[in-house]
């Protein structure tokens, strides 16, 4: 199979679909990957590191896209990538199509193969392609919430753990996931006081067993997390539900009534945020403040350490890229129940169930368009 990797245009996105090390498995499997001039110069590779692993250098995204059969990404594709898509070409990239019209359209009429990061699942219900984002997205919540509480920000003028004599920050992580988990272990390194909220009782039993007295693990009822953002410095939105638009479950009502120059980091903006007053940012310019409540919302957060995000990230892909040459896209999904999730275009329908609901499309089964 020939295999394109072109380079992330988004706003300050230094990562890459594929580092030298996958390249090489690629080719020495006898596949041609062709990457576009300076794709992983982001990350400290040149153009000879790709080389060197068997693959081809173009000049041009136009030329990886027109000769690829199929594209591997990091971030969605941005108007000008979507329009260079083609009937029956695989994209495999994280998609998060349900706060995303227009995306969503362009990728129907595309015809292309659209295989979402975010959507693969495994046997243990977790979601392995997103997963090492979440886990650096949680992480670094904790460090731009930090700076978001700084006075030259227009926070609170904050430091997180506080010192001898004086109390630590109050932080509220939503969701007991793995962005939420993330960004508590970090918090509680830091010796902020540590709320976690969440409506599995598993899960709270896992983080009760994990952080033991180090954080509060509380039941979610919309008393309690009124009472607790309302009480917070920092809060962290870290809810998913899989391939939908994440709930808006801090409103507008809530910010009004926050202390003034507290912090949100909305680490669900991906999915349309869990932030009523939330709104995508980018590196460039990360925050705003809707009532004196100083919202980050930065869409690829980990596209600010773009080395250790690809590195983890192409760690999770590589088995399924392998797969998708190897057998090609249709055995490899029918093969795979797991990698099928992951399928939410084909044939110019939506083939996640989610996505369909959200945005009021037709949704069809992904086996049936592929054995039909």
């Amino acid at each position: 199979m020939i295999i394109g990797v072109p380079k992330e245009i988004k706003n300050h996105e230094y990562r890459v679909g594929m580092v030298p090390a996958s390249v090489r498995e690629l080719t020495r499997r006898g596949h041609k990957v062709l990457v576009q001039t300076q794709a992983g110069s982001g990350i400290g590779f040149d153009d000879q590191d790709y080389i060197n692993a068997g693959a081809e250098i173009l000049d041009s995204a136009a030329a990886v896209f027109a000769s690829a059969e199929m594209i591997v990404k990091v971030k969605e594709p941005q108007a000008v990538e979507r329009a260079m898509l083609r009937p029956g070409q695989i994209l495999f990239t994280y998609l998060h199509l349900a706060p995303d019209l227009p995306q969503t359209q362009d990728l129907v009429n595309s015809g292309a193969v659209c295989i979402a990061y975010e959507t693969v699942t495994d046997n243990k219900g977790g979601l392995p392609l997103l997963a090492p984002m979440s886990e650096v997205a949680g992480r670094m919540s904790i460090q731009a919430g930090a700076q978001a509480l700084e006075k030259s920000n227009m926070g609170r003028g904050m430091l997180l753990g506080g010192v001898p004599g004086v109390e630590p920050a109050k932080v509220v992580v939503i969701g007991g996931g793995m962005v939420g988990r993330n960004a508590a272990l970090m918090a509680v390194g830091l010796g902020a006081d540590v709320t976690i909220l969440d409506r599995n009782v598993n899960v709270l039993r896992d983080l009760n067993h994990q952080f033991e007295n180090r954080a509060k693990v509380i039941y979610s009822t919309a008393e309690a997390l009124e009472k607790h953002v309302l009480e917070a410095d920092l809060v962290i939105g870290g809810v998913l539900i899989p391939g939908a638009a994440a709930p808006k479950l801090v409103t507008r009502d809530h910010i009004s009534k926050m202390k003034p120059g507290a912090a949100i980091v909305d680490v669900a903006i991906d999915q349309g945020g869990c932030v009523e007053t939330s709104k995508a940012t980018t590196h460039q310019d990360p925050v705003f403040i809707v009532d004196d409540v100083v919202h980050y919302c930065v869409a690829n957060m980990p596209g600010a350490v773009p080395r250790t995000s690809t590195f983890a990230l192409n760690n999770a892909t590589l088995p399924y890229i392998i797969a998708l040459a190897e057998k090609g896209y249709k055995q490899a999904l029918l093969d795979d129940e797991h990698l099928l999730n992951g399928l939410n275009v084909i044939n110019g329908k939506i083939t996640c169930e989610e996505v369909a609901e959200a945005l009021n499309f037709e949704f069809f089964d992904p086996r049936s368009e592929l054995t039909g």
